[in-house]
């Protein structure tokens, strides 16, 4: 199969994951699903159904959806997480997907319902439906933001917003206080029409720098921690007030890692120039944080996710993995909805599921490396707009191939 069409195959595969794994009757999508035939798996995660509202639009788009039906589905969904339990508008991060309960004993959590919610905003917008509108409003705006940043009231001066909250303990120790996923979460709040962060909060969490040979990034990690905001706001071509272009971080971070697998072919064998990809993902003993340099976790497993959804900085590098990793591993990996999410050649295992928000990422990613149709809708967001103008972006002119990460 040629490099277009996989990339079509794995949008469309990914679109049909989020269509057929959501619940009849509330909409609910699961958080995971076998990749080959039907499960009795039963979580849903809020963040897989923000990215499952987020490719209707797609799916209208490149007519594989009617625009009614996609409405439906819209509607169906925001309609049924407005009725779950919540805090200040927060949701659980994993529910039953037929009751609603919630799963796990988990935690409300901020990231989860922020992706909820970016996914809601984006369908509202690329819908242009009023109903759908008016429910992705209504989500939003009961998120009260202030609450999740001050501990309800307990630190007044903090600048930093708690991941999650659990009625039996309170307020979760760790904060979104360094670079990571959560730009788009500061984003809406600093946008937000009902209970907006201070601006300063743009600027609070830490930026830690690093170097792997030749490239400049921040943290370093996980793939997805540079992946889940860009995959919605497009932050190409823009600096913040303190001088950032996050997209350039991105692209580095890709590149660093992708790097750093090539150093570290002549220890695994899965890895190789074109085989690649360090994310949170499953591995051969279960979930974990995979990633490269600066916070190094690995044992030799590649998640196809992870490449691919870096088209968007490096679509050379991403589309030969994506192409080699077909072309060489397709028959114990490919499946319903694409690739396993995961594999290991040295301990011979291929995983058997999918995960919803690694599908949710690509989907996005894909889509703007063929249409920028993601980046248009977000961008036309109006709480979007006022966040970036809070957090203080200017549009640049600069060559980013060459241009650095920071500038004063």
């Amino acid at each position: 199969m040629d490099t277009k069409s996989l990339r079509e195959q794995l949008a469309r595969r990914a679109f049909d994951y989020f269509w057929h794994e959501a619940h009849p009757d509330t909409g609910f999508v699961k958080d995971r699903a076998s990749n080959h035939e039907r499960d009795a798996l039963v979580v849903s995660s809020v963040a897989a159904s923000g990215y499952a509202l987020a490719s209707l639009p797609i799916a209208v788009r490149r007519g594989w959806l009617e625009k009614s039906r996609a409405i439906q589905r819209a509607e169906q969904m925001i309609e049924s997480h407005l009725q779950l339990p919540h805090q200040r508008g927060w949701l659980y991060h994993f529910i039953h997907w037929a009751t609603g309960e919630r799963h796990w004993n988990c935690e409300i959590s901020s990231i989860d319902t922020g992706l909820l919610v970016m996914g809601a905003l984006v369908a509202a917008e690329g819908l242009d439906s009023p109903s759908v509108r008016k429910g992705a409003q209504t989500l939003y705006e009961r998120l009260d933001f202030s609450w999740m940043l001050t501990d309800g009231g307990a630190k007044p001066t903090e600048k930093t917003l708690a991941m999650g909250w659990k009625p039996e303990t309170g307020f979760l120790k760790n904060r979104w206080d360094h670079y990571a996923e959560m730009m788009f979460l500061y984003l809406l709040g600093l946008g937000s029409p009902t209970a907006p962060l201070p601006a300063e909060c743009w600027d609070a969490w830490y930026r830690p720098l690093l170097r792997y040979q030749r490239y400049a990034l921040l943290f370093g990690g996980p793939l997805f921690l540079h992946q889940m905001s860009h995959v919605y706001v497009d932050f190409r071509g823009k600096r913040d007030r303190l001088g950032y272009n996050y997209w350039i971080a991105s692209r580095n971070a890709t590149l660093a890692q992708r790097a750093f697998c090539i150093d570290m072919a002549c220890r695994y064998k899965t890895y190789h120039e074109d085989v690649w990809g360090l994310t949170a993902s499953d591995g051969p003993d279960g979930y974990r944080g995979y990633g490269a340099p600066g916070d190094i976790e690995h044992d030799g497993t590649v998640a196809p996710t992870a490449p691919i959804t870096s088209v968007i900085f490096t679509p050379n590098e991403s589309l030969r993995a994506l192409k080699a990793i077909y072309d060489r591993y397709h028959s114990r990996l490919w499946g319903r909805y694409g690739f396993g999410n995961a594999f290991n050649l040295e301990r011979d295992w291929w995983d058997r599921e999918v995960v919803g928000i690694d599908l949710g990422m690509m989907l996005l990613a894909l889509e703007n490396y063929e249409s920028g149709s993601i980046w248009e809708l977000t961008g036309r967001i109006p709480a979007i707009q006022k966040g970036l103008r809070q957090a203080g972006f200017r549009t640049v002119s600069e060559q980013e191939e060459l241009a650095p990460l920071r500038l004063p």
